[in-house]
């Protein structure tokens, strides 16, 4: 029997008023204790994936499943509740975080939000700030005072006060030097395992989504494009889109780089995408076939599947 998903989204669409199609039926299963990354271009429909997850942004069609549950009837039953269960870390953050608040404000209040009590909470969030590896005066001072690692770890504090289930991304490592990028990719990995955590990690950066998850989601123009276990992804993409993204990333393997694949033209509007593959405009392998008829998201071999006419077939 195949183990349910922890989250499920299924056929998701995001339709804004002018006919900007942000999400065009979006399918993406994520497993508990997992890591999934999410990558693609900017405008690509990352940030509304995200944003449908969090409730933040309903679907115009599709639906979200946590545990099997409908998050229409998760939301019903209590907005807080769900609320506990998924939580954000914002790119910016230093500019997540309130410059009024202290420190330790800043990290007591979603407990204050949730009407637990604070004093039991100050115990668990002074074992948080030890674990993260955060100096003891660091709840005395504020946002504007600490460095950009420190806020990221602050961020990181703020989001498992309240031992949520799953924890989204938003490029977690964007800013920050090389150096201090490992070691928050070690926490990151660490915390996952102690916490019982899922990561949803969306990123621009390629090697950090290497590095770090286990499957990779592919988005171009609204749409997943492909999926698959990371390291088949990276070694032979399917799709030629994915094809091109990761020939951009840089290997200091001689023996593991890629000629670097050039799109022509630029990413076409949401509002009028291309008929049929809406890759097709840029797509050095088009046929007539893809300019006319829609490919669906099917499997591919190897736990991945591929949204392609002409799939690449796993050529490296």
């Amino acid at each position: 029997m195949t183990k349910q998903p922890l989250i499920a989204m299924t056929g998701i669409s995001v339709v804004y008023e002018g006919g900007v199609r942000a999400l065009d039926d979006v399918t993406l299963e994520i497993a508990r204790g997992s890591v999934v990354g999410l990558v693609g271009e900017s405008g690509s429909g990352k940030t509304t994936c995200c944003r449908v997850l969090t409730n933040l942004v309903e679907p115009t069609c599709g639906t979200v499943a946590i545990d099997g549950v409908p998050l229409a009837e998760i939301i019903g039953r209590g907005d807080l509740a769900f609320r506990r269960r998924i939580q954000m870390l914002l790119q910016d953050a230093v500019a997540s975080l309130s410059p009024r608040l202290s420190v330790s404000a800043l990290v007591e209040e979603p407990l204050r939000i949730h009407g637990e009590p604070v004093a039991e909470g100050r115990v668990r969030i002074s074992e948080l700030f030890r674990r993260l590896g955060l100096p003891a005066d660091i709840g005395s001072k504020y946002p504007h005072q600490i460095s950009g690692g420190q806020a990221r770890r602050v961020a990181i504090a703020r989001a498992l006060v309240l031992r949520p289930e799953v924890i989204i991304a938003d490029e977690p490592t964007a800013g920050l030097d090389v150096s201090v990028q490992g070691d928050l990719l070690n926490l990151l990995q660490e915390l996952r395992s102690e916490f019982s955590l899922t990561f949803l990690i969306v990123s621009h950066n390629l090697s950090v989504v290497r590095r770090i998850t286990e499957r990779t989601a592919v988005m171009y123009l609204g749409q997943i494009i492909e999926e698959a276990p990371t390291p088949q992804l990276f070694k032979a993409p399917a799709h030629p889109y994915t094809a091109a993204l990761l020939s951009t990333n840089p290997s200091l393997d001689p023996g593991r780089r890629r000629a670097r694949i050039v799109l022509k033209g630029e990413i076409p509007s949401v509002v009028n995408p291309p008929s049929g593959c809406r890759f097709h405009t840029r797509c050095a392998h088009v046929q007539e076939r893809c300019r006319t008829n829609v490919p669906q998201l099917r499997p591919a071999g190897e736990g991945r599947q591929v949204r392609c006419h002409f799939p690449l077939a796993g050529t490296a």
